[in-house]
């Protein structure tokens, strides 16, 4: 007998086979990914499966092995086998992280034996093996944006992320690519074009895919890349030992004197590149840029998106000695070390819950 699942099938077709509209009405098993090598029937590599679960686990187990072909041993099998033959290939290829992305259709057919039955597994994939491969785990949001940052570090043109645990949308994904961009400034040549796809759409278990789009080619932009890096630890080789506050200070007079203002915001001056490396910079680069100089001297640095007379602005919050956070605007001609409250009354908008507060008593000088 034989058989295809496919996620590309009509759900009516299969609901029309006995047995599979109490499958498909269950809530989804979350089953795990990288399953343990299933039991053996023998020495040849068959497969053995006793009930529903170890025949979902044994074709997952094929998936994940990159396996196109197949055998699984059904034995004392006293369920429906044709049934659960069918719904079990359905769930790996629909329902399973793995399966969504990466399988295309599995198909299979079946001999009874005097005392089992046995199953030939096919499975055709959309994805190559060095893709499924290259698949990350994470879990947490921190985990993702290292990964991204990691992606935007090495100009990758895509991303690929396991993620346990789950619940979000691309609406998500796509704040912590942003997040990650004016985290990794020493990548940041303007924001990358992105394609976000979750496999499956729902579930709290999903493979994650980003592609990217750079504006120009990954070899040229890590050239670029190491040209920057090499001019920040030049400028900040002699601060190294200095106290944050000494050093913030002298990286902001730094950028005053080496970069001009530019007010018209253009994609070619928004880069710590333009500012470190063609001394012009709106305040997205000058921000940037302030932002790879403290990563250099690790200096603990976050850089911040709002709006300054509800124009779009850039600036950045340091990590004092004493344990207080200050905002620092590299644009600006006056001021350094303002707390919330001065930089609010100074027409400053952000969102103050994505950043260190920055209270206390008023510290500003000019450096």
């Amino acid at each position: 007998m034989r058989r295809i699942c496919a996620a590309v099938l009509l759900l009516a077709a299969l609901l029309s086979l006995s047995g599979c509209s109490a499958m498909l009405e269950r809530s989804y098993q979350v089953v795990t990914d990288h399953p343990e090598h299933p039991a053996t029937a023998d020495d040849s590599g068959v497969l053995k499966a006793e009930s529903y679960q170890d025949l979902v686990n044994d074709i997952l187990y094929f998936v994940n092995q990159g396996v196109e072909s197949g055998v699984i041993r059904m034995i004392d099998y006293t369920r429906d086998v044709e049934t659960d033959l069918n719904n079990a290939c359905l769930e790996v290829a629909r329902d399973a992280p793995i399966g969504a992305y990466a399988v295309d259709f599995i198909k299979y057919d079946y001999t009874p034996v005097v005392k089992y039955y046995e199953a030939n597994i096919t499975i055709s994939y959309q994805r190559t093996q060095e893709q499924i491969r290259s698949i990350q785990n994470v879990t947490g949001t921190s985990a993702i944006r290292a990964e991204l940052q990691e992606a935007l570090l090495q100009f990758s043109s895509e991303s690929v992320l396991h993620i346990a645990y789950f619940n979000e949308d691309e609406d998500y994904i796509a704040s912590l690519i942003q997040q990650a961009y004016y985290d990794t400034p020493a990548a940041a040549f303007g924001m990358p074009q992105y394609t976000i796809s979750l496999y499956p759409k729902t579930g709290s278990e999903r493979i994650v895919e980003i592609l990217l789009q750079y504006p120009d080619t990954p070899e040229a932009l890590r050239r670029k890349s190491a040209q920057l890096r090499q001019q920040a630890e030049q400028l900040t080789t002699a601060l190294n030992g200095h106290t944050p506050t000494n050093m913030a200070r002298s990286l902001l007079a730094l950028l005053r004197q080496r970069v001009e203002l530019v007010s018209d915001s253009t994609p070619d001056r928004s880069t710590a590149y333009a500012a470190l490396m063609e001394n012009q910079a709106d305040s997205e680069g000058l921000a940037l840029a302030f932002q790879l100089l403290c990563q250099q001297l690790k200096l603990e640095c976050t850089l911040v998106q709002g709006t300054l007379d509800g124009v779009p602005h850039f600036w950045n919050i340091v990590a004092l000695e004493d344990g207080a956070y200050r905002h620092v605007d590299a644009s600006q001609a006056t001021g350094l070390f303002y707390t919330d409250r001065e930089l609010s009354n100074l027409n400053y908008v952000w969102n103050t819950t994505e950043t260190p507060v920055c209270g206390g008593q008023t510290t500003t000088t000019s450096p």
